[in-house]
C-alpha cells in the first residue's frame, strides 16, 4: 500500500496533531530519530506519522513496523496502549516498544532489535510470483 493511501487512512485532527508533535519531538525521540532517518537501517521510517485517529511515533511503510517509545504516562493508559496496538496490527503492522530513556542507555542495542524485527518481517514477505511461461 502506497504512503498516499495510507495517509487518506488518518483523520485531519490525527494529521494536523503528527504535524505539531513532529516540531515538538521528546529528547528520546529525537535521539532515536538520528539513528532511523535517512534510510540508516536500509528503509524508510516516518516519524509521528498519522493512522487513523491514532499517530505511531515511527512508522515504516514497507515492511509494516511501528516503533513507540514508552514514557511513564504509558504505566496509566495501557488501555489506550493496547487499543492503537490492536489497530496498528489490523493495519498489518508490527509494533515494538521501548521504554523512553532505552535510546540514551542502549541506543545501539535498540537499534540493532529494530534491524533484526526489520529483517524477520522481510524474510516473511511472501516472494512475489513470476509469471510462469507456456511450454513452447
Amino acid at each position: 500500500m502506497g504512503a498516499r493511501t495510507m495517509r487518506n487512512q488518518s483523520t485531519t485532527t490525527a494529521q494536523k496533531n503528527a504535524r505539531t508533535l513532529r516540531r515538538e519531538m521528546t529528547d528520546s525521540e529525537r535521539k532515536l530519530w538520528s539513528g532511523l532517518r535517512m534510510e540508516q537501517l536500509g528503509v524508510k521510517f516516518r516519524r509521528q506519522h498519522p493512522l487513523g485517529h491514532y499517530i505511531a511515533d515511527f512508522a515504516c511503510l514497507e515492511p509494516k513496523l511501528i516503533v513507540e517509545l514508552d514514557g511513564s504516562q504509558h504505566l496509566a493508559q495501557e488501555d489506550y496502549d493496547a487499543r492503537r496496538d490492536a489497530f496498528f496490527r489490523n493495519q498489518g503492522f508490527d509494533v515494538m516498544r521501548f521504554a523512553s530513556n532505552a535510546p540514551f542507555i542502549q541506543f545501539d542495542g535498540v537499534l540493532q532489535a529494530i534491524a533484526n524485527r526489520l529483517h524477520e518481517l522481510t524474510l516473511a514477505a511472501p516472494i512475489p510470483a513470476f509469471p510462469q511461461r507456456g511450454k513452447e
